[in-house]
């Protein structure tokens, strides 16, 4: 089942008497749960009506046992199950208790109408190849929260200010996703602060963006990278100056543009293997608004210019590491020697 519409059917009323969901998206996931809750009950009936097990602790007979029984005082009952024993690949490794898969089946073939079950799976996939996952996958109760992509991100955004009489600009909800990383905890916290300063029917600007969010170390390197490839070395050096300021270490600063660099070698060379954006994004492990942006930077750099920055930043670090080259100075160092030909008089200072 598409979470989209798990999502409407509750907000309808309209429950399962099984969910089993899982995915990289926390946040999201966090959220239905709380969705499904407050459709249940009122506020005051939820410790009455909810029920939490763990399959480290609790087998499935037992969780069932409780699902089959009417509830007490209130008319429903949830019964949130944290998985990690049963659904997904590592299932059996995590596993400390006996769960039998037919006290699951057996029960969904007359489940209690007045009881909802909500397995939350600690996985980002479930193992289809056991008899559970393919039977409760042909019963449309599994539900998938994949991250959001960069558009569904900003689209997220516009929307969850539109909810509190707000909007904001596309280009602002860019910003502040630069700004604050793909966390959507993060961003729904922050785009709260935004809106309460906007006023209603306020508009989120960059300009506001930009006034009221810190800029976050990782976004201040993607644009010394960006310097630092262009040879731009007056804006280079004034971003690593201003860098320094803020007590930030050299060796931490050369890790990050290592790794930015690295980022945007890999890219390139599984676009040319004919990779998707999502394909890329799965095999580097990195959100795919990230590789998005690093694709975007890597598309005007060769492979060999890239390969050539990593290999200077690598003598440096070791350089630095070893006392050779003194840390602050070090990187500057290396900046000032981009303007001769692919750093070669910068090796011949270290050598």
């Amino acid at each position: 089942m598409e979470a989209t519409e798990a999502i409407k059917a509750v907000n309808a009323g309209r429950f399962s008497p099984l969910y089993v969901i899982y995915g990289k998206d926390r946040y999201r996931i966090e959220q239905f749960v709380e969705l499904i809750k407050n459709r249940m009950f009122k506020n005051e009936d939820q410790h009455m009506g909810i029920v939490k097990f763990d399959t480290q602790e609790s087998t499935l007979d037992e969780i069932v046992v409780e699902a089959d029984s009417a509830p007490f005082f209130v008319e429903k009952k949830l019964i949130i199950v944290k998985d990690s024993s049963i659904f997904s690949a590592a299932a059996k490794e995590n596993s400390k208790l006996e769960h039998r898969p037919e006290a699951l089946l057996n029960y969904m073939d007359h489940p209690l109408e007045s009881t909802v079950i909500v397995f939350i799976v600690s996985a980002e996939k479930l193992d289809e190849r056991k008899k559970l996952v393919k039977s409760l996958k042909n019963r449309k109760v599994i539900v998938h929260f994949p991250e959001l992509d960069y558009i569904q991100l900003i689209q997220w955004l516009r929307k969850k200010a539109g909810e509190q009489g707000r909007e904001i600009t596309p280009d602002a909800a860019e910003l502040l996703m630069r700004r604050i990383g793909m966390s959507m905890q993060q961003l729904s916290q922050e785009l709260d602060k935004l809106c309460l300063h906007v006023g209603d029917q306020g508009e989120i600007t960059v300009a506001l963006v930009d006034q009221l969010i810190s800029a976050t170390i990782e976004e201040d390197v993607f644009a010394l990278v960006d310097m630092i490839v262009n040879i731009k070395l007056h804006e280079a050096l004034a971003m690593y100056k201003a860098l320094l300021i803020r007590k930030e270490e050299p060796i931490k600063l050369i890790a990050l543009i290592v790794r930015q660099l690295r980022m945007m070698l890999h890219i390139k060379e599984l676009e040319e293997a004919q990779y998707s954006p999502k394909q890329i994004a799965g095999m580097i492990g990195a959100h795919p608004y990230a590789v998005k942006l690093a694709a975007e930077k890597a598309s005007s750099y060769s492979k060999k210019r890239l390969a050539e920055l990593l290999s200077s930043l690598a003598d440096l670090d070791y350089s630095m590491k070893t006392g050779r080259v003194d840390k602050a100075l070090g990187l500057e160092l290396f900046i000032l020697s981009l303007g001769s030909s692919y750093s070669l008089s910068f090796h011949r200072k270290l050598s």
